[in-house]
């Protein structure tokens, strides 16, 4: 089975692609995070006016799939964390508007794909969580905080919790709330007739514009978090396995 489907662009110039794992609640092992990235360098090649995520199954994208993480050398960690931290920023770099539609849990990295796109739509299900912090994992961080204000991404990032789809369309972690019996289409082509007008030039420029240049930091900052001694060991401590 296909890791991702990107189907095919409408008329209306909305592309979608869905990640299809959804028996692992689409959770980012290393071929995922490599037909993702595939995927997103398809559509850059041709931008369309609007790029759509999202996840089969119940549930928009687990984040880091941890398993026979144990039987990886540090340096194989690194690597995968790392790749995800690129396609982070291939995400935010799309030349073109980019939504995320969120059913389910959105965790870890998957939380971090939905915080990359410049708009967030969630479902009642919806439900975020950034728990890197609590194994030592800097990912992603400078641009939550700068998507949800300081003092938000301070809470959530230092606690671990759970944040329902009430409470991140409060602080704007969600752009839009969506009823579940209409779906998410009527709104990403709202979407698309406010924002999609641009051509690729003009809408990557204006993307650009407005993005916080924090690429090298974050990476900088996620290999120092990585190298610390003791990962694998504070992994285990935080999935209740040491």
């Amino acid at each position: 089975m296909a890791r991702v489907t990107l189907l095919p662009t409408t008329d209306a110039g909305i592309c979608t692609l869905r990640l299809e794992r959804g028996d692992k609640a689409n959770a980012l092992d290393p071929g995922m995070v490599e037909a993702i990235g595939a995927a997103l360098d398809a559509v850059a090649g041709q931008p369309p006016r609007v790029l759509v995520l999202e996840g089969s199954g119940r549930n928009f994208c687990a984040g880091f799939d941890f398993t026979g993480y144990e039987a990886l050398a540090e340096g194989e960690l690194l690597w995968r964390f790392v790749a995800i931290e690129q396609l982070l920023q291939k995400l935010r770099a799309m030349p073109c508007v980019t939504i995320a539609c969120v059913q389910g849990g959105a965790f870890g990295a998957g939380a971090d794909m939905a915080a990359a796109c410049t708009f967030r739509l969630g479902l009642p299900s919806a439900r975020f969580r950034f728990p890197g912090f609590q194994f030592g994992l800097a990912l992603g961080t400078r641009s939550l905080a700068a998507l949800i204000g300081q003092q938000a991404a301070r809470e959530i990032l230092l606690s671990g919790e759970v944040v329902d789809s009430a409470r991140a369309l409060s602080i704007g972690l969600l752009t839009g709330a969506i009823d579940p019996a209409e779906g998410f289409a009527a709104e990403v082509a709202a979407i698309n007739g406010r924002f999609g007008r641009l051509d690729a030039p003009s809408a990557l420029l204006a993307l650009r514009n407005t993005a916080l240049p924090a690429a090298d930091a974050d990476l900088a900052d996620l290999v120092r978090s990585v190298v610390r001694p003791g990962l694998k060991q504070r992994i285990a401590a935080y999935r209740g396995t040491a």
